[in-house]
C-alpha cells in the first residue's frame, strides 16, 4: 500500500474583573461560572475542515461542544460514546458499530445512526477537503439497520476506529448542517457535546454554557468563558489577577512561583505532546555527518532541567513510552567531541562551521525560542552556525504543507492515539505534506506498514523504523512535554493525557 502527497494533502477579550491584592478571585467559579484564559485562538468552528481540524491545540474546545465517535478517556484509553460497540468481522471485510440511542443535537433534535454515516461519508468525500480524507475513504456502502450501522472495507487500515478519537474524528449533525450550510454552521455551531456555544468573539472569547440533556451528564459549570490569551506572559496576569481561574502553557519557572501562591494550584503532567527538530533534505541536511553532528551535540537532558525546570522528558525517536512502538533500547548518545570529528570529516569546524537556518515558534510553547537559542549555543560550540527564524505556526502548518520548511524547523507534534502511523509515519513518511524528509529508503522501508494486518508485525516494523531514523539522523527528537496547568483552588481540574484542556472534567472544590 503507498499514500500519495496529494491524498495526504491538507493534514497539513473582555477582562472580567480584577481581584485585589493579586489574589485569585474563585467566588465565580464556586458560582457556576468559569473563566479559563486559553494560549491558541479557535479559526474555525468546523472540526473537520481545514488546518484548525489538524491542529492539536485547539481540540479541546471542540471536543466540549461536538463529541467524536469513540471518546478517550485522560489517561488515553478508548471509552464509549456515540458509538457504544465497534470491530472488524474476522477477515478485516467489514466494519460493525452500535449507536448510542436517546441522544440529542443541541437545538433539540434527535441523533441517530444518519448523523454518524453522513459524517464518515462526508469525511470521506475528497470534495469536503477533510484532511483526513485519506483515512476515511477507506470504509464505504455504509448500512444502517436500526442502531447499527456496518461498512464496506475498500482499504484496511488498522488504526481507522483510533481514528475516531482524534483530529478530524467528530460527528456532526445532517439535518441542521444541510439546512443552514457551511456559513451558516460557522455562525452557530450545533453538537451533541457538553456544552453549547452562547457567545463567539473571534480572537477575543467563547462562552459556552452547560448542556443539559448531555448523555454523560450535565457538565459542574454552567458557564464558562474561554479568553484567547496568546501571549504567554498575558496569561499569568490573568490567573494571578483572578480574571481567570484556569490557564495553561506558561513558563515553567512561573508555574513553580504561581502554584506556591495563597489561592492557586497546579498539575503539571508528561503529555502526549512531543518537541522536534524537522530536518529538511536539502542543503547541508544531504550530509549525514552534519546531521549526526546536530544531533549527538545537543544535550536534552540539560534542555529539561535547565529550561523547563525539570519538567518533561528526553527522547530520542518520536515515540514517547505511553505511545505504542516505544523501545527504550534505542538510544542516541549526546557526543559533542564525536560531533566535532563528524564535521571535521565534512570539512567544518568552530572556525569554519556549516551554516543553515532553524525556524521555531516563540511562546506557543514554554521556552521554545529560548531552547532554540540554547541549541544553537551548543551547535556553535562543535562547528555549526545557525540562524535562528521566528513564525507563527499556521505559517509552520503552511511551508510544511509545501515542502518548504528551512533545513531544520521546530515543531510540537501532537499524537493523542499514541500510535506509531500517527507519529513517525505522518511525520517521516516523504509523501505525507506532514513530512519534510523525502527519502526513498525511507519511503520504501514504511510502505508495507500502512496496510499491515498482522499487529505484532505492524509494531516491529515501526520499531525497525524508528531504528533506523536514529541510526540516519533523518530527524531530531528532542523532549515529551509536561503540561503546566495552574487553577485557582476552588476548582479542580483533571488533566487529559492528550493535552486537551476539557472544561468538562473540571469541577468547583
Amino acid at each position: 500500500m503507498t499514500i500519495n502527497r496529494r491524498e495526504l494533502l491538507g493534514y497539513s477579550a473582555a477582562a472580567l474583573g480584577v481581584a485585589a491584592v493579586g489574589l485569585p478571585r474563585i467566588a465565580k467559579a464556586a458560582a457556576g461560572e468559569l473563566t479559563i484564559a486559553y494560549n491558541v485562538n479557535l479559526p474555525s468552528w468546523d472540526p473537520t475542515t481545514g488546518p484548525s481540524a489538524v491542529n492539536p491545540t485547539i481540540q479541546g474546545l471542540y471536543q466540549s461542544v461536538f463529541d467524536q465517535f469513540i471518546p478517550q478517556k485522560p489517561d488515553l484509553s478508548f471509552a464509549p460514546g456515540l458509538l457504544t460497540e465497534w470491530g472488524w468481522n474476522d477477515d478485516r471485510t467489514k466494519i460493525m458499530m452500535t449507536v448510542r440511542e436517546g441522544v440529542t443535537w443541541h437545538d433539540g433534535s434527535p441523533f441517530t445512526a444518519e448523523d454518524v454515516v453522513w459524517s464518515l461519508q462526508r469525511a470521506g468525500d475528497e470534495k469536503t477537503g477533510n484532511p483526513i480524507q485519506f483515512v476515511w475513504k477507506n470504509v464505504n456502502n455504509f448500512k444502517i439497520d436500526g442502531n447499527k450501522i456496518t461498512g464496506d472495507v475498500v482499504q484496511f487500515d488498522p488504526v481507522y476506529f483510533k481514528w475516531m478519537s482524534f483530529l478530524t474524528g467528530y460527528i456532526l449533525p445532517k439535518a441542521y448542517y444541510e439546512k443552514v450550510g457551511a456559513e451558516g454552521f460557522e455562525k452557530a455551531p450545533i453538537g451533541t457535546g457538553p456544552y453549547m456555544v452562547e457567545k463567539f468573539e473571534r480572537n477575543a472569547f467563547l462562552r459556552l454554557k452547560a448542556n443539559p440533556t448531555y448523555w454523560g451528564g450535565k457538565p459542574a459549570f454552567e458557564n464558562v468563558t474561554i479568553k484567547f490569551v496568546t501571549d504567554a506572559a498575558s496569561r499569568v496576569a490573568e490567573i494571578e489577577s483572578g480574571s481567570s481561574q484556569v490557564t495553561l502553557e506558561i513558563p515553567y519557572e512561573e508555574y513553580d512561583r504561581l502554584i506556591a501562591k495563597d489561592g492557586l494550584a497546579g498539575s503539571c503532567k508528561n503529555v502526549s505532546d512531543i518537541g522536534m527538530i524537522f530536518f529538511n533534505d536539502i542543503e547541508a541536511m544531504l550530509d549525514k555527518n552534519v546531521r549526526q553532528a546536530a544531533v549527538m551535540s545537543i544535550d536534552k537532558k540539560l534542555l529539561v532541567d535547565r529550561l523547563l525546570r525539570g519538567y518533561g522528558q528526553p527522547i530520542d525517536t518520536l515515540e514517547t513510552p505511553e505511545y505504542t512502538a516505544y523501545d527504550a533500547s534505542i538510544k542516541v548518545e549526546h557526543n559533542p567531541e564525536k560531533a566535532k570529528e563528524l564535521l571535521a570529516a565534512s570539512g567544518y569546524s568552530p572556525e569554519k562551521p556549516v551554516k543553515f537556518t532553524i525556524q521555531t515558534t516563540k511562546g506557543f510553547k514554554p521556552k521554545d525560542y529560548e531552547m532554540i537559542q540554547a541549541i544553537v549555543g551548543m551547535w556553535r560550540k562543535v562547528g555549526i552556525e545557525a540562524t535562528i527564524e521566528v513564525y507563527e505556526i499556521a505559517k509552520h502548518y503552511e511551508l510544511r504543507a509545501a515542502d518548504k520548511l528551512a533545513p531544520a524547523a521546530f515543531y510540537n507534534w501532537g499524537n493523542a492515539i499514541g500510535d506509531p502511523t500517527t507519529s513517525t509515519g505522518f511525520a517521516m513518511y516523504g509523501p505525507s505534506p506532514h513530512s519534510v524528509w523525502d527519502s526513498q529508503d525511507l519511503i520504501d522501508m514504511i510502505n508495507p506498514l500502512w496496510g499491515e494486518k498482522d499487529e505484532a508485525k505492524r509494531i516491529a516494523g515501526w520499531k525497525a523504523v524508528d531504528k533506523y531514523i536514529a541510526e540516519q539522523a533523518y530527524v531530531l527528537p528532542l523532549m515529551q512535554y509536561a503540561q503546566p496547568i495552574v487553577h485557582a483552588k476552588g476548582v479542580n481540574v483533571v488533566q487529559h493525557v492528550s493535552g486537551a484542556l476539557l472544561p468538562a472534567l473540571m469541577t468547583p472544590a
